[in-house]
């Protein structure tokens, strides 16, 4: 899956109240992680977190993050599983920056650790090429017969 570049670079400050502030339920910033993390080549799933009090309607979204925020700080966890092949420590990496990234474009809080827990390996694309390959084989596989039957000796009485 590509990666969005939809995202704001810069922030600028808005002329705002003196004493006015924004505040992010940790559900918003969730998503916001969770959409990121799952952008990442090399990321298989999420997986269930013990505990997530993120239980919303976006809860597929949120499946697998962990997030504490603060008035102008933001901390995640990300529990995922990795496709099999892909350097763990790459994909974690990857999915570090870019939910970083994504949160600090998105709410202007600053991102002060992206725990990554690898959970597991995945091997679906795996199992999948080999499904399809086998598959394959047995659709190009010829019509004859392994073994063929012994032809019918003709009987004394078949012959009368």
């Amino acid at each position: 899956m590509a990666k969005k570049e939809t995202l704001p670079l810069n922030i600028e400050q808005l002329d705002m109240e003196p004493g006015s502030n924004i505040t992010y339920a940790n559900e918003v910033v969730a998503i916001i992680a969770g959409v990121a993390a799952a952008e990442v080549e090399g990321i298989a799933s999420m997986v269930n977190v013990s505990g997530s009090n993120l239980l919303g309607k976006n809860r597929s979204v949120t499946k697998g993050v962990k997030v504490e925020t603060s008035s102008e700080e933001a901390s995640v966890d990300l529990y995922v599983t990795v496709e099999y092949g892909t350097p763990i420590q790459k994909a974690a990496q990857d999915a570090q920056e870019s939910v970083r990234k994504a949160i600090e474009a998105m709410t202007g809080l600053h991102v002060v650790r992206v725990d990554v827990h690898v959970q597991g390996v995945s091997f679906e694309k795996e199992n999948n090429a080999l499904s399809a390959g086998a598959q394959n084989a047995v659709l190009e596989a010829p019509e004859v017969p392994l073994v063929e039957a012994p032809a019918e000796e003709k009987t004394e009485e078949s012959e009368a």
